[in-house]
């Protein structure tokens, strides 16, 4: 069940969102037209749950082509709401732009609700009043700053959503995070995943400013793809609104499975596409490099291969090098298939004894080193835990493990199992000696 908050721009739709739904997934400014892209935040209230869709201001007589975008995004989660919440000002008054808005709900036929935000007092509640000639039942004082009324309000939305609809169990979806810097085209991407218009894309650099949750299905395998705004070096981020959309893309980074670190074919793989996705991978996500843009690019076979042996020697977890063109879909379900592999090898479980014949046939390629003529001794090995694989391996004497022959280990682990680009974690444990062994 989904809710959409729709509003004029800077009538604190993000900020009533965040109230509503007790978090801070929307981005939140006092700049007008913050919010872009339509952002699904979950929410509950008296045992039901529901989806709460945060808008961009709808201003219908702005020219500017992202306006345009942000209406066609504002409507889309109209056509896909049960219940609409529309937000309006009650210091302004009523304006022509909540006029033309209450026209549009009217013609929608969904069941509205009139929100009168930034009513901080007792005092201001009866200008909430003003709002009954929109034609669109009672309106309700609120304050997104206060809290005031939201329950009164969270209870009107509750009433008017249709009855619950039993929801299929949730089956295992991987998270895919769509991350890099600012225009390099993740958006173009995110939409090509989709096959529709999802996200906005522009050739302003910054135009995506939320994460933005987009569940997928791929072959019978369910996705959640989450865009985000672009990450930039720290000293380059100025504005305060940059720096909470960059937050907001190293939390979404935090949350899932997969990382797909989306890089400009003209620049290669520069060294802000290394540090995101360093982040990434310190973050336990799977990761793959994507060299968008392939197809206006000037590079051939060559300098392809020059990039990957840059990445697999900068990168410890040595991710795979991808080419693709949003723009014109070429190898972007390739993307997906790739991302869908990494996830499943982030949960995938190997058997006990196959492990050991891994060991011993590593053992047996390059000898444990030995400290002061006592050779280090791997006994045994096992897996204990996914997402990321987590590995255990009985040795004699911590001491003698070297981080090259713990590197190399690890090295030959991806390789035997094809876990490049995956996050591999090796406890060394030393055997207890038996009372025997003391003794003697």
């Amino acid at each position: 069940m989904k809710v959409a908050v729709v509003g004029y721009p800077n009538v604190g739709k993000s900020s009533l969102v965040n109230r509503l739904s007790g978090s801070r997934r929307a981005v939140v400014h006092e700049t007008s037209g913050i919010t872009r892209d339509r952002n699904e935040i979950p929410a509950e209230w008296n045992g039901r749950t529901f989806t709460l869709i945060d808008t961009g201001g709808m201003d219908f007589l702005d020219p500017d082509p992202i306006s345009g975008s942000i209406r066609e995004q504002a409507q889309a989660a109209l056509d896909d709401a049960r219940v609409a919440v529309l937000v309006v000002d009650a210091r302004a008054g009523v304006r022509p732009g909540d006029e033309e808005m209450a026209d549009l709900l009217r013609r929608s036929k969904l069941p509205v609700v009139v929100a009168a935000n930034k009513v901080d007092t007792g005092a201001d509640v009866p200008s909430a009043a003003d709002f009954y000639g929109l034609g669109l039942g009672d309106p309700i004082a609120v304050s997104a700053a206060q809290g005031l009324g939201t329950g009164d309000l969270l209870d009107r939305v509750v009433e008017l959503l249709p009855p619950e609809e039993e929801e299929p169990e949730e089956e295992d979806v991987i998270r895919l995070a769509v991350i890099g810097r600012p225009n390099v085209g993740k958006s173009t991407l995110v939409n090509r995943f989709a096959g529709v218009e999802r996200v906005i894309v522009s050739e302003v650099a910054g135009t995506t400013r939320d994460a933005i949750d987009l569940p997928l299905e791929v072959d019978g395998r369910k996705l959640v793809v989450v865009d985000t705004a672009g990450l930039r070096r720290q000293s380059k981020v100025q504005e305060s609104v940059e720096y909470y959309t960059s937050l907001r893309s190293q939390r979404a980074v935090e949350r899932a499975d997969v990382a797909l670190v989306v890089c400009d074919a003209a620049d290669g793989i520069t060294s802000q596409d290394l540090r995101i996705a360093e982040l990434a991978m310190k973050e336990g996500c799977a990761t793959a490099l994507v060299l968008n843009k392939w197809d206006v690019a000037a590079m051939d076979e060559a300098d392809l291969d020059h990039e990957r042996a840059r990445a697999t020697s900068k990168l410890r977890l040595r991710p795979k090098v991808l080419t693709a063109s949003a723009l014109t879909g070429r190898s972007v379900q390739r993307i997906l298939n790739e991302a869908i592999v990494l996830g499943d090898r982030m949960r995938n479980r190997i058997p006990t004894p196959e492990l050991n014949r891994f060991l011993s046939e590593a053992t047996q390629a390059r000898q444990p080193p030995a400290k002061q003529n006592h050779r280090l001794k791997l006994i045994y090995m096992a897996q204990i835990g996914t997402s990321p694989p987590r590995f255990a391996i009985q040795v004699n004497n911590r001491n003698r493990v070297t981080r090259d022959y713990a590197y190399f280990l690890e090295n030959r682990l991806r390789a035997r199992y094809g876990m490049d680009g995956v996050p591999v974690i090796i406890d060394f444990n030393e055997r207890k000696q038996r009372r025997s062994e003391v003794r003697r």
